[in-house]
Parts: structure tokens; sequence; C-alpha cells
């Protein structure tokens, strides 16, 4: 008896022990999600923001390189020569032995190259300055793009859980009607054309209710890629499109004036500018001088019969040299600046057309917000209004003033109005994410 019951209490505290780590695992994948949170994630987690960083850090390395071209250059060399057969060099009727025959030199050597005046150099390093802006730049915009792209993810999903309670509770007021009619039906009070409109009326809903589960699945699976986050990771929102009501309401009175100063994609266009106007001055460079200094000492041992290093006669050289190179005529020179000019001008007019567009969309989104939420307060009213047709048909087909075809028409109206709802409030919540966007808000 002692022995089962240790036993028992041992699985007692084993089944205890898994399902108390069960259950932490459960909650421990189940992640509390907000707008803030899941944006937070997105840019701490999603490849897209590291590829941006490293790429800075890449630009950074390679101004460090262009400096370190300022530097000085410094290199030790040797060398031994084992003469076979010396060179004979005859000269009328003498002859001269260019050296000994089955001997070795010796050389050892240091060389030191220090550039003094390098005027593609100084361009260089300018131009990789303003690289590192660049760089800094495209992080901004991959970031702008994440954030644009969780934020409709995420509106994305709330519209697919709303939509997926309003039919949810629309088949059930059909489930509700259809069983109170299936009973008047078997007690003869109702005809059958009643019992079988209001089961058509439950069972065209259901399809409706299984698809609208589908696109939770679907927005929930595209924000957790977005999120970088693996897919058993359960999302839980706790928020709904209707707590956004006020902020729509609230942006026909704030209109934003903010013009395409801290659009990304211009500021892009002028750093490319820029990039190319320094360019330009390295091109240029070409024509221009340069002038290095090398210094070189040699150590040197002649002729000798053997391979011991350390019994040789060894004696050193020095020099100092001055390198200038003035150029003179080179004809690709003028054309890479010419095609650099042109390049310019390129970039110039995609610029232009590139900001009228933008003003076009900056124009669109505010509209389309204006439109939303003018959309808003008329669907608010209609979604009032259709809950209260609902109720009076209810209550006239209960009294038999009324027919299954005016409930069903009601129950329909009620659940198009809220549909709608939601779908103004997500028109104008994404509108207002593509506008901020274009602005260059983060």
């Amino acid at each position: 008896m002692t022995r089962r019951r240790i036993l028992l209490v041992v699985a007692a505290l084993c089944v205890f022990g898994f399902a108390k780590a069960q259950g932490a695992r459960e909650a421990k994948d189940t992640l509390a999600l907000t707008l803030d949170k899941a944006i937070e994630i997105a840019l701490a987690e999603n490849p897209v923001m590291k590829v941006a960083t490293d790429e800075i850090a890449l630009k950074k390395v390679a101004n460090k390189e262009a400096w370190q071209n300022l530097l000085p250059d410094a290199s030790i060399s040797g060398s031994v020569d084992h003469t076979l057969q010396a060179a004979v060099m005859k000269l009328n009727d003498m002859e001269f032995k260019m050296g000994q025959d089955g001997t070795n030199t010796a050389n050892a050597g240091l060389t030191v190259n220090l550039p003094l005046f390098v005027p593609a150099v100084y361009r260089a390093m300018s131009l990789t300055r303003t690289d590192i802006e660049l760089a800094v730049e495209k992080s901004r915009e991959s970031k702008l793009d994440l954030v644009n792209q969780v934020g409709k993810a995420f509106y994305q999903l709330m519209l697919a859980q709303d939509s997926y309670e309003v039919l949810q509770d629309s088949y059930r007021v059909a489930e509700e009607n259809f069983n109170i009619v299936n009973a008047k039906y078997g007690q003869g009070t109702v005809s059958e054309y009643d019992k079988i409109s209001a089961e058509v009326q439950m069972r065209s809903i259901r399809p409706n209710v299984l698809s609208a589960a589908n696109a939770v699945t679907l927005a929930a699976l595209q924000l957790k890629v977005l999120m970088g986050i693996t897919a058993e990771v359960e999302l839980k929102i706790a928020d709904s499109l209707t707590n956004y009501e006020t902020m729509v309401f609230a942006g026909q009175l704030t209109a934003d004036g903010q013009g395409l100063e801290n659009n990304s994609t211009l500021k892009q266009f002028n750093l490319n500018l820029r990039l190319i106007d320094k360019n330009i001055r390295q091109l240029q460079t070409n024509f221009m001088p340069t002038l290095s200094m090398s210094f070189n000492y040699q150590y040197q041992s002649l002729y000798n019969p053997n391979i011991n290093f350390f019994k040789y006669n060894w004696a050193g050289s020095s020099h100092l040299l001055f390198n200038l190179s003035i150029p003179l005529y080179r004809a690709s020179n003028f054309t890479k600046v010419k095609t650099a000019r042109i390049q310019k001008r390129q970039l110039d007019w995609n610029r232009i057309d590139t900001e009228r567009k933008l003003n076009l969309q900056l124009t669109s989104f505010r509209n389309n917000m204006q439109v939303s939420s003018q959309q808003l307060a008329s669907n608010k009213e209609n979604v009032m209004q259709a809950r209260k047709a609902l109720t009076i048909a209810g209550k006239r087909y209960d009294v038999g003033k009324g027919t299954i075809l005016e409930l069903n028409s009601s129950q329909l109206s009620l659940t198009q109005a809220e549909l709608a709802y939601n779908q103004s409030i997500y028109d104008y919540l994404v509108a207002k994410t593509e506008l901020e966007k274009v602005l260059g808000k983060e």
C-alpha cells in the first residue's frame, strides 16, 4: 500500500508539472499585440532592417578606407641571387667579367611611399561621407516602408476580426430565427415557406463566416511575416476598429498641411544629385597633378662564395625620391565628365517627375481620408437605423403582421451596414498610413 501511494503521488506530481509546463508554454506562445508593439518587434526582427543597418556599416568602412589612402605605405623586400656563370662584356679587344661565377648576391630593402598631394583621394573622402548620408536615408526609407506595411497589416487583421465577429453575430441571429420559425412550423402556426426561407438565410451566411475565419488566419500570417516571428506564435489583438472612430472624426478638424520636406524619396534624389556633383569634381582631378614621396633603403652584399649570411660584408644605401605626375592628355577623361553631367540632368528630370507624382498622392490620400470620414458618419447612422429596423421586423413577425422576407432583409441590411461601417474606418486608417509614409513621418 505504501509503495502504491508513493507511485500515485509521483504520478500526480508529474501530471501537475506537465500541465503547468504546457500552460506556461501556451501562455508563452501567445503574444498580446498592439500596433506600437507590432512595429517595435518588426523594427527589431525584420531582416530588411538588419540589411539596412549593415549597409550603413559598409559605407562607414568605405569612408575609412578612403582616408587611409593618405597614410604612408611601407614594405620590406629581400632577395638572394646565385650566379652560375657571370656575364661577360666585350669592348673592342677587352673583356669584362660582370660578377663572379658561383657566388651569391644578397639584397634587403625598405620602401616607404607617402602621398603628398592627391586630389582624387580628397574628393573620394567627401564622396563617401555623402554616401553614408544616402545609406542612412535609405535605412530611414526602409523603416518608413516597414512601419507602413506593418500598420496596414495590423489594420487588415483588425478588419478581418471585426468582420468575422459581425458575420458570426449575423449567423447566430439567423440560427435563433430559424429555431423559432422551426418551432412555430412544428406547431403549425407558420408555413413551410417561412421555415425554408429562415433555413436558407442561415445556411447562406455560413460560407461567409468560414471565409472570414480564413481571412483572419491569412491576415495574421502576413503580420507575422512582417514582424519576423514564427508562424507558431499566436497573436492576440485586444483592439477593434470601433476604437478608432474618434480618430476619424478628429481627423476632419485637424487637416494636415505638411508638404514633402521629409519625403525620403526626394531626400534620396537630393543626395544622389550631391553624389553626382562630387563625382564630377573627382573626375576633374584627373586633370590635376599628383605629388608623392618615396624613401628607399637598400642593404647589399656582393659576390659571396657561400650561403652564410652572417659572414657577408654588407653595405647600405638610401634614396629619397619625389614623384610628380602631371597629366597632359587623355581623351576618356573628357568623356567621363560629360557622361556624369548628362546623368545629373537625367536625375534632375526624374526628381521633378517624382515630386509631381508624390504631390498627386498627397492629394489622393487626403481626399480618401476625407471621403472615408464622411462615409463613416453615414454608415454609423445606417447601423443604428438597421438595428432599429431589425427590431421592428422581429416584433412584426412575432405578432403576425410581418413576413419572413422582411425579417431576412432587415437582418441582411444590418450585416451589410456593420461591414460597411468597419470598412470605412479601415479605409481611413490605411489612407492615413499611406499619407504618413509619403510625408516621411516616423
